[in-house]
Order: structure tokens, then sequence, then C-alpha cells
């Protein structure tokens, strides 16, 4: 990924807003977003240091100096350290003696101790409201890139409701699932969930072998990566004639999906999409078996921020993506969930994914 200087301009004026003197941000989707640079997390710490008032700097361990200067080139200063130095003495001469210094979520503890060790009157905080916060909003690159990721997964569902599910084990479709998110374009598949008969009542059931038989629900939550950023969706398909009362609850959950995706604009609180779901499931009398959040932010991973969950007053801004996923599980029976990705536009919101969302019946 190409390295967006902008980006750490942004980064070092909201630290600044936000009170912090310093931003740490460890190997993580943080990193790649501000640098472009992906390394491994290892026990030789990389660090990205943010501050508002002068040029940001990435430590990185000598053996790595190279890699990281082909990934990012100049437009980062690169500070390489040798296993005969100290790297958190060197990170505590780059950073302010003193003050609030934000934390990037994904970081070892034993390079956060021993920061605090090396910088003891700083006072450490987590700088995910910041790093969190312009990471939500994505750009047009960002958008086209979501925009491809979905199209690859609409097409992995249609052709594979063209292949049988009868008498086929949930590994196996699974694995159908997985070539096909690669077959359309994906780097790779990432998860690939797929829950038949009862086991479609699991929100995050692991694909077994189980033979899927007639008149079973199947549940199949899937996605992937490509071109550094996730797809997620979710369809429920039914093999020939549905169960009793399947029907009914697909409706609702239909129902609920639609009014979410309709609620959801800019200046919309987080928690007011998931509560036009929930009302929807509330009123028809399933209210207890909707016990996940309605989505989740999504983009250079596949869980981030917005969440769309109830006691959430972050509002709504365009290029904001992140799932809507109602679901209702009866155990023991089935379950029905159905997901798309959407943005947030300056008029509303857009969905991603295009597949049908009316039920399919497969063989």
């Amino acid at each position: 990924m190409t390295p967006k200087p902008e980006r750490l301009r942004r980064v070092a004026g909201s630290a600044n807003a936000a009170s912090l003197a310093a931003i740490i941000v460890a190997p993580s989707p943080d990193l790649v977003y501000l640098t472009g640079y992906d390394p491994m997390a290892l026990e030789r710490p990389s660090l990205l240091i943010v501050r508002p008032d002068r040029p940001a700097v990435l430590l990185v361990p000598e053996l790595e100096r190279r890699l990281a200067e082909d990934a990012i080139g100049d437009a980062v200063e690169i500070i390489g350290w040798t296993d005969a130095h100290d790297p958190y003495a060197v990170a505590a001469g780059l950073l302010p003696p003193d003050g609030s210094v934000g934390i990037g979520d994904r970081i070892w503890g034993v390079h956060v101790l021993a920061l605090q060790r090396a910088v003891p009157d700083a006072r450490f905080i987590s700088a995910a409201p910041v790093l969190g916060a312009l990471r939500a909003r994505k750009d047009p690159d960002e958008l086209a890139a979501l925009r491809r990721a979905a199209r690859g997964a609409d097409e992995a569902f249609r052709a594979i409701c063209s292949r049988r599910f009868l008498g086929r084990r949930e590994e196996e479709v699974a694995a159908d699932l997985a070539e096909l998110l690669v077959r359309n374009g994906h780097t790779r598949a990432d998860f690939t969930i797929v829950g038949s008969g009862p086991n479609s009542a699991s929100p995050h059931h692991e694909p077994s072998g189980r033979t899927i038989l007639p008149r079973d629900v199947v549940v199949m939550d899937f996605g992937g990566v490509l071109g550094g950023y996730y797809s997620d969706t979710t369809r429920t398909v039914v093999v020939g004639e549905p169960p009793k009362d399947f029907e009914h609850v697909y409706g609702i959950v239909q129902e609920a999906q639609e009014a979410a995706c309709d609620a959801a604009g800019p200046g919309v609180a987080a928690h007011d999409v998931d509560r036009a779901a929930r009302t929807v499931i509330d009123r028809a009398g399933f209210g207890e078996r909707f016990f996940h959040r309605t989505g989740h932010g999504i983009g250079l991973e596949v869980h981030e921020p917005p969440y769309i969950i109830a006691g959430n007053p972050t509002l709504l801004e365009p290029g904001m993506t992140f799932s809507v996923e109602p679901g209702i599980y009866l155990e023991g029976q089935f379950g029905v969930r159905i997901e798309d990705i959407v943005v947030i536009t300056e008029e509303g919101a857009d969905r991603l994914n295009r597949s049908t969302r009316e039920l399919r019946t497969v063989d």
C-alpha cells in the first residue's frame, strides 16, 4: 500500500486536538494505514512515533531497515537500532518526557511495559479514539477497494448457489466458498462460516463434517481480503422445501435488515441503526433470539469502528462503512442472518453488496 503523508498530518493534528503529546503505533493495520508498511509483530519492537510538534519517526530493528525503506521511501524518517542497543531508550529520546501518550491497540504488552519504564513521567492511554475515528472515514481509494471486495463476495455467493448442497458436508461447502472468493479477485479467503440445520442457529459456527440434509437451512457468512480491504457478507438459503416457520422468520430478518439500512445516514447515531433492526425483531417476539450487535465497521480489518450497537452515540459520517447483519437464532431448529456492507453517503447509505436478499432455494 502506498504511503499517504496526509494521513500522518491528520493524525498529528488529531493528537494535538486530543491533548496527546505523542502517539505510538506498532505493527498493525494502523501502521499500514499511516505508512503503508506492514511488518510482523515481533519481540524486536518497530514503533511509529507521531508528535504534533515534529515530523513522524519510525523506529525499526536495523535488520529490517531496508524493508521499511522500500515500503515507505522518504515519507517518514526511519531510525534503525541494533541488538547492541536498548530500543526503548532510543524511543524515550524521541518521546516527550511527560504528558499523555496515546498508544495503539495492537502492541505487545511487553513493549508497553518497557516504554512505561523508559518514560516514567508520561501517561500512557489508548490512541484508539483518535486512530479509530480517522480510519472510520474511508477515502475514495478505500471505498473503491471495498466495492471491489464486495463485488467479489457477491459473485462467490451467486456461484455457490449453483452448486449442490444436499448430501455434502459443511466443510466442503466452506472450501468451495474459499475457492470462489479467490477466483473472484480476493488474495485470500479469511473466513467461511457454513452452518446447516440446527448449526445455523450458532452465529459463529465452525464448518464441520455434518452432512447437509433435505429442508436444512444453511447460513453462509464469508469474506476475505482484496487489495488490502475486507469483504464480509451473509446469506441464508434453504435446501428444497423450507422447514416449519422458516419463511416467517426469514421475512422478519429481511424486514429488520431493510429497516436498519434505511435508518442509516449522515448525522444518525450508530445506536439508532441498531435500534431500527432490533425494533422489528422485538415487535415480532424474537428479541431474545437476536443477541449480537447489528454491525461492525470494516476496512483494513474485518471488525473496526464504528460499531452498530446499543449505547454507541457515534454520529455516522460520509465515508464510514459497516455491516448491517441482524439475525434470529432458534436453538435446535435453525438460524437466519442477512448481512450487507453499507457506506454512508451525503444523502444516506449505499449497499456495497448487491446479491439478492430474497429467499434462495438450493439443491
